[in-house]
């Protein structure tokens, strides 16, 4: 429980850390004019932490044993994207029907973005296990 509120909390201060420098570029890229309306600000915020939670939530999977590697990253990423692209169409992240191009472009970047951070992830914790192998073998 302890080490998923952690995945849970890393995961959505990282969704809105992407979320505020994303609106740092569209400030920027609209000459200080970028309005929302309608609530918009705070269905981004919320639509934020869902996409925090469906990449925190389903890192369990790593603790299975009995998975095979390639299987929990494809649960723990598919999870995690299908949210993500459920969310980012439902707060106006994606285009509609009308501009399919951006909606395609944008799911590359967050494909890209998000397998990054999970090769990130996925670099440190084998080297934080390659130290405490070490440290077994030393103490043998």
């Amino acid at each position: 429980m302890k080490d998923l509120l952690k995945s849970v909390v890393i995961s959505i201060g990282m969704a809105m850390t992407i979320f505020c420098l994303a609106g740092i570029v569209f400030d920027i890229g609209y000459k200080g004019t970028f309005t929302l309306e309608d609530y918009r600000f705070t269905k981004m915020v919320i639509g934020c932490v869902l996409i925090g939670l469906g990449f925190g939530v389903p890192t369990v999977v790593y603790r299975k044993e009995s998975i095979p590697m390639p299987l929990k990253v494809l649960i723990h990423m598919g999870t995690g994207c299908v949210i993500y692209t459920v969310v980012a169409y439902a707060v106006g992240w994606m285009g509609g029907m009308n501009n399919i191009w951006q909606g395609v472009i944008i799911g590359v970047i967050q494909l890209a973005v998000a397998f990054v951070i999970w090769f990130c992830f996925s670099r440190y914790y084998r080297a934080e296990a390659k130290k405490m192998n070490e440290k077994i073998q030393e103490m043998k």
